[in-house]
């Protein structure tokens, strides 16, 4: 190629070294060369002359694997590499891209820059061991997956980190086992997407020791390209980030648990501001009214009303005194408590009201059953819903309410409750942020108080629960429990 073709792959003047891609052409700047000590007519400007010349045999594979993510995804990449100088020796450079040097890129171009780094072997051997330290200190492992070769292969700290010995040989068949079943799907996509397409992809993602432990960990990969811009494996690193992950999801869990305490504080201070005080002025208007009467039998009728007012006012407080009882109780009196010996115990006490409604019980355990709980809670819980399952059952069909348990695998194994029902459903769009509201009902049934699924869910979340409901009106609805 004459000197004159390759110059028009030069950017010249230029004081600092780069590259700059444009148009699926590579330009490099005349610094570059000469930092290189090499004479334009020596060398081509181009990637296929620079990865088989110039950057050293370790440092290719990564540097073609940057360069291509580079231009098909815009992953800007920094990366420590030895370029041989013209007087056959290696220089060592930092290679970096997302810089804001004084260039003149044209519009649409990338541009890659290439520092000198002036160390020394015996420096270069101390950096390569801190990186080693705070590869292990941070928990970072790296692995590399062939698919030429159909192989694959780990460095020590990712068999550390997923519990595995260090003579373990990994293969592609276990690939799925290493992730928990919930989070299989989210792996295999991620992989599928980065072999077929070269996305690359940055997870935090449930895995799985080889004792069967899991864990957070933070999943980073892309894709490893041939000279022919083939995709020819991938490689990325795994990191231990479970302690970091879990003080996050405690946090959210603590955050979400004050909010809902918030909520029931100033749902506990409006009843007693409003309704207290409704009651309290029915009281006063009553009795002025009684004073301004003469005839005492107009004054007897109207002490049947204040007998009615005083008597929804101790009901009134009897609400108000169990949400308060349940705020100062809720860590006494916990034990082991059987979901289903519970269930047992309220459909016999309800066994009437069951057979009158003719409706079925199922029930499924087999996930779990036994929780550390209040019993008097549990029993109170499981008794509300159930009764409110048969009261608001579907005029056309008998009542249907099953019970099944699950595990919470994200939340230390925790155990879920589900209640469903083929009742006549709530309207959530309408009633779904006041469900639990205390005195909220949402259809006609005259014996509806509205202070059930308030009770229920001050119960659940005063142990550090969550209540959720799934409705549809006319075909069901859904508790979930998560104790």
């Amino acid at each position: 190629m004459s000197e004159s073709i390759i110059q028009k792959y030069v950017i010249p003047n230029s004081k600092i070294s780069y590259w700059e891609l444009y148009n699926n052409t590579c330009f490099w700047s005349q610094s570059f060369i000469t930092e290189l000590g090499y004479d334009i007519s020596h060398l081509e400007t181009n990637l296929d002359f620079f990865l088989n010349h110039i950057i050293h045999k370790k440092n290719k594979f990564l540097f073609k694997d940057h360069f291509y993510n580079l231009v098909r995804h815009n992953v800007h990449f920094k990366q420590n590499i030895l370029l041989l100088n013209s007087k056959g020796e290696y220089d060592e450079f930092v290679c970096k891209t997302k810089e804001e040097l004084d260039v003149n890129l044209k519009k649409g171009s990338q541009a890659i820059y290439f520092f000198k780094a002036k160390l020394k072997t015996h420096d270069k051997v101390k950096n390569d061991y801190y990186f080693q330290e705070t590869a292990a200190i941070t928990s970072t492992g790296s692995w590399y997956i062939d698919f030429e070769n159909k192989s694959s292969y780990w460095d020590q700290i990712t068999r550390k980190i997923l519990d595995y010995p260090s003579d373990f040989i990994p293969t592609l068949r276990m690939a799925q086992k290493l992730y928990a079943e919930e989070h299989q799907s989210i792996a295999s996509d991620a992989f599928f997407n980065c072999a077929i397409s070269g996305t690359p992809f940055d997870l935090e993602i449930l895995m799985v020791k080889s004792t069967n432990k899991k864990f957070w960990a933070r999943a980073i990969g892309k894709p490893v390209f041939n000279d022919n811009k083939e995709i020819i494996g991938m490689r990325g690193i795994f990191q231990d980030i479970d302690e970091v992950k879990m003080k996050e999801i405690n946090l959210k869990r603590t955050s979400e648990i004050i909010a809902s305490q918030n909520s029931r504080l100033f749902n506990f201070a409006h009843i007693v501001s409003h309704n207290l005080r409704s009651h309290s002025s029915n009281l006063e208007l009553i009795v002025l009214f009684i004073q301004s009467l003469d005839d005492p039998n107009e004054k007897l009728e109207l002490l049947d009303t204040i007998k009615d007012v005083s008597t929804s006012l101790n009901t009134t407080i009897s609400h108000l005194n169990e949400v308060v009882t349940i705020q100062t109780n809720c860590d006494q009196h916990k034990e082991n408590v059987s979901i289903e010996a519970t269930l047992n115990q309220v459909c016999t006490s309800i066994s009437q009201i069951i057979f009158t409604n003719n409706a079925t019980i199922t029930s499924n355990f087999e996930a779990g059953d036994i929780v550390s709980y209040v019993p008097a809670y549990m029993e109170s819980i499981i008794l509300n819903i159930l009764t409110n399952a048969i009261k608001y059952k579907h005029p056309d069909r008998d009542p249907i309410i099953s019970f099944k348990t699950s595990l919470d695998f994200r939340n230390d194994d925790r155990v879920i409750l589900e209640i469903s029902d083929n009742g006549v459903g709530i309207d959530m769009e309408k009633f779904g942020d006041k469900l639990f509201g205390m005195y909220k009902t949402f259809h006609y049934n005259e014996d509806a108080v509205g202070i059930g699924l308030f009770i229920t869910k001050n119960q659940i979340e005063a142990l550090n629960g969550q209540i959720t409901v799934d409705s549809e009106v006319n075909k069901g609805t859904i508790f979930t429990i998560k104790f």
